[in-house]
């Protein structure tokens, strides 16, 4: 047996993963394109308008509206939806604050739905069986780009009158069935974050196919003025917020936009070829992935059968950490209804609102509320998957996962 790095035995890693440049000449000269026309204001440029109907075209869809970020495209499209104090909206339990707090913003009401415990991701039957007279609309998460089960889904709203609205962040060019993530739903909500496959710095984009709730978007966006036709109309019917693009952002968005297929393809191949490696180890749950999905791997999700495995998810990334993998055991510190906002019903200091029942039945947060999830984050590994890495990168990837979970087996087993 390997002895492992984290003992003095030689790292599995023989060279450092490759990187490369995320920005260039396409970015800089859209950038330049956009100072030149004396105006960085989304509605008298070009660069942002630009953006929009290449994103559309890219996805299929009628209508798309730009934001500031991904938190504010879901925001928007929350508010298009006409989501209010008191109304439901069931979304996961494994997810980015950025999913939730515009519910918040609206005065309504997260509702966590449990996941699938190996795609990671909210289940048909877990959402039906969170929904009440109150629910609003569905806010699925496709985590990591690993598509939902998108037809289930759709019937369970579509059987309900539900909205669905889609948060494709970390989902870009995935797709399930031959359809394209953010395309199923009544919205689409995707960010350029730089945390993303493409990065505007910050960003979101909302695509959708209806032309009241486009019309609802794009006001929702920008103050609830009316800038679509040759006037603006302020008559401001409700609040909204200030959500506008600049032209700068557009500029960067629209280089990114360009690239972003290109981008996924090189994920997808990495990324399945490590999932492929890994189903064959026992004690490690590799990353499900559905039959009829593509998944665009913004990283890769595995996790560790302490019972089977004979160690933690802990142990098993500090050792493959020192044979030079990058990652982190772990995702995110808890399930969002454990973060202290909700377990304490604080979103407005000194306050239980929205939480205390003011336009429906009261609603805590408590520990087990969606096992699957917690059992997952308990025991997950996160790894980095990157467009630059090579076939070396990827294959000594697998060695070392591989060389790990045979020294912790074998111990195990004596």
């Amino acid at each position: 047996m390997e002895k492992l790095a984290l003992h003095g035995g030689t790292p599995a890693k023989t060279v450092p993963y490759t990187r490369g440049k995320r920005f260039g000449k396409e970015e800089l000269a859209y950038l330049e394109e956009a100072l030149n026309q004396n105006t960085l204001f989304y509605w008298f440029g070009k660069m942002t308008k630009r953006l929009c109907a290449k994103f559309a075209d890219m996805y299929g869809a009628k209508y798309c509206v730009a934001t500031s970020s991904g938190t504010s495209a879901i925001h928007v499209a929350l508010g298009a939806c006409g989501v209010g104090p008191g109304d439901e909206v069931i979304t996961a339990p494994i997810t980015d604050m950025g999913s939730v707090i515009g519910i918040l913003f609206q005065n309504a009401i997260p509702v966590f739905a449990d996941v699938d415990p190996n795609s990671y991701n909210m289940t048909a039957e877990s959402i039906e069986a969170k929904i009440t007279d109150r629910t609003k609309a569905i806010l699925v998460v496709h985590l990591a780009g690993n598509p939902a089960e998108m037809d289930k889904i759709m019937e369970v709203a579509n059987k309900h009158g539900i909205y669905v609205i889609e948060d494709c962040a970390q989902a870009y060019c995935c797709s399930y069935k031959g359809k394209l993530a953010g395309t199923f739903g009544h919205i689409g909500c995707f960010s350029l974050n730089d945390f993303k496959h493409i990065s505007a710095g910050d960003g979101g984009m909302i695509i959708m196919n209806d032309e009241k709730l486009y019309h609802d978007a794009h006001m929702f966006a920008d103050k609830c003025y009316d800038r679509i036709g040759s006037d603006v109309k302020k008559n401001v019917p409700y609040l909204a917020p200030n959500y506008r693009m600049s032209e700068l952002v557009g500029a960067v968005g629209l280089a990114q936009v360009e690239k972003v297929e290109d981008i996924c393809a090189k994920r997808h191949v990495y990324g399945d070829k490590l999932n492929a490696a890994l189903q064959d180890i026992p004690g490690l749950m590799p990353h499900k992935v559905l039959d009829g999905a593509y998944c665009s791997w913004w990283f890769y999700l595995m996790r560790i059968d302490e019972e089977v495995m004979g160690c933690t998810n802990k142990e098993f990334f500090a050792a493959l950490e020192a044979e030079g993998v990058g990652g982190q055991w772990g995702y995110i510190p808890s399930c969002v209804y454990q973060y202290d906002l909700f377990k304490n019903r604080n979103a407005y200091p000194g306050t239980h609102y929205p939480f205390d029942g003011t336009h429906g039945n009261p609603i805590e947060y408590h520990d087990g509320d969606c096992p699957n999830a917690e059992a997952v984050l308990a025991s997950c590994i996160k790894l980095v998957i990157n467009e630059f890495y090579t076939e070396q990168d990827c294959d000594e990837t697998i060695a070392a996962i591989r060389k790990v979970a045979n020294y912790f087996l074998s111990k195990k087993n004596g």
